[in-house]
C-alpha cells in the first residue's frame, strides 16, 4: 500500500471569460511510506491544485488519490495526515498552547496524550517560552514553526507540507530539516513543495518536478546528482613538490589517475563538480 497514489489526476477550471484552463492533465504519482519526497514546478504549475486535491479542499474533474488506502473523497483519511499551508493563518488572540489544544480536541485526542504531545511540540519546534503570547504578537516565522507543530501534534502517517521552509531564518530552517528526517527515520511520508532546491538535495528521497499541469520527471535525488557530474577538480603534488588544481573530464578519470601512478604524482583530493538540482529543475522547465 502506497501513503499517496494518485492516478490520472486532472483539474480543469472555468474563468470568468468562460475560457478552460487545465490546471492538472492525467498526473499519476504514488509515494512511499517513510519516503521524504520533493515536489517542485514553477508558479502557476499545479503544485497547490494537487495539494489541495489531495486534501479534499477541492475536487478533481478525473481521477482518483488515495491517502493510506483510503479515498479522498472520504473522511476516514483525515486522521492519517497532517498539512502545513503555505502561508498558515490562526486565531490570532490565541497563544500557541491554546491553538494547540484546540487543534488536538477537534481531532478528538485523549486528554493526558493531548497535554503531553502540546508541551513536546512547544519545545521540539522552539516555541514553549512564547506559548502564552497572542499569536498576533508572533513573527513570521514563528507562525511558521506553530504550523509545523499542529501538523505534529496529532502524530499522523502523512505530512503535506505546502513550502515548509517559507519565512524561517536558517536556524528555522535547519530544525525543520531535522524534523523531517526525524519523521523519515519513524516510517512516516513526507510529501511537500517548495522554492528551496537546496532542501530537496539535503532530504528528500526522491523528486517530481511539474510543469503547465503535466508531470515531467520523477527521479530519486542521488541519480539525478549522480547524472550531473560534469567532471573532477583535482588537486595533485608532483615528486618535484608542485602542486597543481586541474579539471578533469569526467570520462578522463580513470587514465589520469593511472598517469599520474606511472608519473609519481600524489593525488591529494577529487571532488565531483555537478550541476546541482536546481540546475536540473531549470533544464526541465526550459525544455518544454
Amino acid at each position: 500500500m502506497f501513503a499517496i497514489d494518485i492516478q490520472g489526476l486532472s483539474k480543469s477550471y472555468k474563468t470568468k471569460r468562460h475560457l478552460t484552463v487545465n490546471a492538472l492533465k492525467e498526473l499519476t504519482l504514488s509515494v512511499e511510506q517513510g519516503e521524504v519526497f520533493g515536489f517542485l514546478g514553477p508558479n502557476g504549475a499545479g503544485k497547490s491544485t494537487t495539494i489541495k486535491c489531495l486534501l479534499g479542499l477541492i475536487r478533481p474533474t478525473s481521477g482518483t488519490a488515495t491517502i493510506m488506502g483510503d479515498s479522498v473523497t472520504g473522511d476516514n483519511y483525515r486522521r492519517k495526515v497532517g498539512y502545513l499551508p503555505e502561508n498558515p493563518a490562526f486565531y490570532d488572540y490565541l497563544g500557541a498552547e491554546e491553538y494547540l489544544l484546540f487543534v488536538g480536541r477537534i481531532f478528538k485526542m485523549q486528554e493526558e496524550l493531548l497535554a503531553r504531545r502540546t508541551v513536546d511540540c512547544l519545545k521540539l519546534l522552539e516555541l514553549w517560552d512564547a506559548r502564552k503570547r497572542p499569536l498576533r504578537s508572533y513573527s513570521k516565522g514563528m507562525v511558521q514553526r506553530l504550523g509545523l507543530a499542529q501538523v505534529l501534534l496529532h502524530d499522523p502517517d502523512v505530512y503535506i507540507l505546502d513550502e515548509p521552509m517559507s519565512g524561517l531564518d536558517p536556524i528555522g530552517r535547519a530544525l525543520v530539516k531535522d524534523i523531517i528526517l526525524d519523521l523519515k527515520r519513524r516510517g512516516k511520508c513526507v510529501f511537500f513543495s517548495t522554492h528551496i532546491t537546496d532542501d530537496v538535495e539535503k532530504v528528500c528521497d526522491r523528486v517530481a518536478i511539474i510543469n503547465r499541469g503535466m508531470l515531467q520527471v520523477v527521479d530519486k535525488v542521488d541519480n539525478i546528482l549522480q547524472q550531473g557530474i560534469e567532471g573532477y577538480d583535482v588537486r595533485t603534488t608532483a615528486a618535484n613538490g608542485q602542486v597543481e588544481e586541474l579539471f578533469i573530464e569526467k570520462n578522463a578519470l580513470q587514465s589520469f589517475i593511472q598517469q599520474s601512478i606511472n608519473n609519481q604524482t600524489s593525488i591529494e583530493r577529487i571532488e565531483p563538480r555537478r550541476k546541482n538540482i536546481e540546475a536540473f529543475f531549470l533544464d526541465v522547465v526550459a525544455q518544454q
